[in-house]
This record gives C-alpha cells, structure tokens and sequence, in this order.
C-alpha cells in the first residue's frame, strides 16, 4: 500500500522555491551563488509597521484567536484601502482575510470549484495557480498570449477556449512572471464578457502598486458595478509592504463567495496570525511615503538593469511596467549553447555562472526564463555580467 495520496503525488514542486532552495544549497557548499528566483522584496518590513506589531504583543492583543475571517478591524483597513486605491465602497461581509494572499487563492479554489469545473488561465502563468485548482479537483484551462501582444490575453482568444464547464478566469495584473499590465480597455472587454457569458473573474492584484514609468494599474473591479459584482479581488501585505513573511493576504467580493472561504480557513488554519493582522492593519492605513520610496527604487533597478540584459547574445525581453521580474526569450542564446530544454539551460548558467534564475518551463514558457530583480543593484549588475560572459565563452 502506497502512504501517499494521489494528489500529492500529482503536485508539482514550485519551481520558485526549488530555485531558490538549489541556490543556497549551493552557497552552503561553498559557491558564490547570486540568486534572482524568489519573488521576494529585498527591504525591511517599514519600521511604523513593526512598531503596531510589537505594540500588540506587548499589550497583549496578539496573544489570542480572531474571527477565522479576521478582525473587524483589519476589514475595516482593507474597507478603507479600497475606497482610497480602489475607487468604491465594501462591506465587512465582502472581506475575508487568510494566511497569505497565496492561502487566500487556495480557499477560493476550493469554495468555488466542482469536480472538473474548468478555469481559463492565460499563460505565461504564476506556478501554483495550476496545482491549487487540481487539488480543488478542478481543470486548468491554459490560454497562451504571445510576446507579439505583450503576454496578453484577448476577449477572442476566451472566447474560444469557453465551454459549458468554464466557471473562473484567472487574471494577474501586473503579471508574475512577465510584468505585463493590462490597460483599461483591455479589462473592460474582458470584463464585459466575463458578465455576458456569467464567468467568475478572479483578480490576483497582488502587484497593483508596484508599476513603473508612468504605467497605470486599472483594478478591473474598478471599471463597472457589474464587472465588480462578478469579480473576487486578491490582493495582500506581502510585496507592496515589503511583508512576504508575515503572510497576511485578503480576498474582496461576492458575500456568498466570501463566507465560503472563510468557512475553509475556520477548519484549516483558524485564523490569520494574530499579530501579522495588527501589523497589516498598519500598513494598509498608516504612511504610505516608505512604500513610495520601495517602488522608485524597483523602477530604477528596473531602468538600469533592462537594456544590460537586452545587450546578451541570445536575450530577447520585452520591458515589463509592473512587478519586479523580467521574463527573457532565450530560445536564440539555448541554440547558440547547444541547449533545447530552458530548464537545463538554467541550470547551466546556475552550475556554470554563479546565477540563481528560474525556468520558464513551471510558467507554461518553455523557450523564457525568469530573472528577478528584487535585489540591490551591484548584486544584479554583477549578475547580468556573469550571464553575459556565460553566453560569450
């Protein structure tokens, strides 16, 4: 007998995380590894937000359990984050806050999917959206862009992958892992066929505040009143914040829908920890001027570092307005190495050059990889180099 489940078995490892755990394996060992793979600010949680965290463990409140679906006090600072960032009004009944926006992904999946109840993901496409609707025992339906559209997916393009199973579209904007944003115009098409054919929209905004010269984050809840009562928004503390480790996320939306999720994370998690809550509470409603300053500073990383990796034999990139990755074609410098598979070729340039990258291969990419640049600027500059050299020798 088998002491593993079927489902688990099915799972793919995070090709992220493997990454990550590859490159300070290595730099155990010995080697000078610089890694580029987890999606991960390099900046301390903003000192006002720690200062509320260790108040409420002095003090005593973080001390003890919460609602499953958080304190009413952390609604009210999402309430009050989406009337400022968002444009409207919610109700405490519209919120639900969990361990992690990733957490938070996974409760919706299983609130809402059936057994082969179908979501159209357009690829390239975040890792673990794809197992977490499988262990929901829903079906995964990919909806490839192309580079010649900026990664974007278009109302045809749904269209024809719809069928009668269609229950969600999962949209991220900006994108992990290509830093695409979609426009206006492009939410408001997708939006008004998502309500004409009744399709569930999930919004993983998750990167909505970090976007760069001059690009515009448009909440597609934002757009219209029935966009928006179609839609369940994911957003979180961990990247604007600067907040991976507290693992706050949160979902807005539909009651019915929100009172499902939170009815998950009552029997799995209890609740959100206690103190990230007061920490997020503060972040979402305190100075807003430190995560200002993080977000200049990822634009510029971004500006110095596009055209370095744009002048590698091989490298073709589109420059991305959101996020903080970069997600080169490298199809041209595989050839020139004598490689046919990216993942191999990543683990090349890792062995070889000393850089940590992730494969496309995990994202739907088969011919990218994904470099990321939440670093400081010597570390990504002597990175690109190193890769450069790589491609040269």
């Amino acid at each position: 007998m088998t002491k593993l489940s079927k489902r688990v078995l099915e799972m793919e490892e995070s090709v992220t995380l493997a990454a990550g755990a590859r490159a300070k394996e290595l730099t155990a060992q010995g080697r000078d590894i610089l890694a580029l793979t987890l999606g991960e600010p390099d900046f301390v949680t903003p000192e006002h937000i720690q200062n509320k965290a260790i108040a409420a463990i002095r003090d005593g409140r973080a001390s003890f359990y919460t609602v499953a679906s958080g304190l009413p006090e952390l609604k009210a600072a999402v309430k009050t984050y989406f009337e400022r960032f968002y444009g409207y009004e919610i109700g405490p009944k519209e919120v639900v806050a969990g361990s992690g926006a990733k957490y938070i992904l996974f409760a919706f999946f299983m609130a809402v999917l059936n057994p082969g109840d179908e979501v159209l993901i357009p690829t390239p496409y975040w890792v673990s959206y794809a197992d977490q609707i499988k262990m929901a025992e829903g079906q995964s339906v990919f909806v490839q862009t192309t580079e010649d559209n900026s990664f974007k997916v278009t109302v045809d393009q749904l269209e024809k992958a719809r069928t009668a199973k269609t229950k969600v579209l999962l949209l991220n904007t900006p994108s992990n892992p290509t830093g695409m944003v979609y426009s206006r115009s492009e939410l408001e098409a997708i939006g008004n066929w998502a309500v004409a054919n009744d399709v569930l929209i999930l919004a993983d905004d998750i990167y909505g505040r970090l976007v760069y010269n001059g690009a515009i984050f448009t909440p597609i809840s934002s757009i219209s009143e029935a966009i928006r009562k179609q839609t369940i928004t994911i957003n979180g503390v961990s990247k604007t914040f600067s907040m991976t480790g507290w693992r706050i996320g949160f979902a807005v939306g539909d009651p019915d829908i929100i009172a499902a999720m939170a009815k998950i994370i009552s029997q799995t998690t209890s609740n959100p920890t206690t103190v990230a809550q007061y920490a997020a509470i503060e972040a979402l409603t305190g100075d807003q001027a430190p995560i200002e300053d993080m977000r200049q500073a990822f634009e510029n990383r971004l500006n110095t570092i596009y055209p370095l990796l744009a002048e590698i034999p091989g490298f073709e990139v589109i420059k991305p307005e959101g996020a903080f990755y970069l997600f080169p074609n490298v199809k041209k410098a595989m050839e020139m190495k004598g490689y046919t598979d990216v993942t191999a070729f990543t683990t090349a340039i890792l062995e070889e050059a000393g850089v940590a990258l992730v494969t496309g291969a995990g994202f739907g990419a088969p011919e990218n990889l994904r470099l990321s640049y939440a670093t400081d600027l010597d570390t990504l500059k002597e990175a690109v180099r190193r890769i450069k050299a790589f491609m040269e020798n």
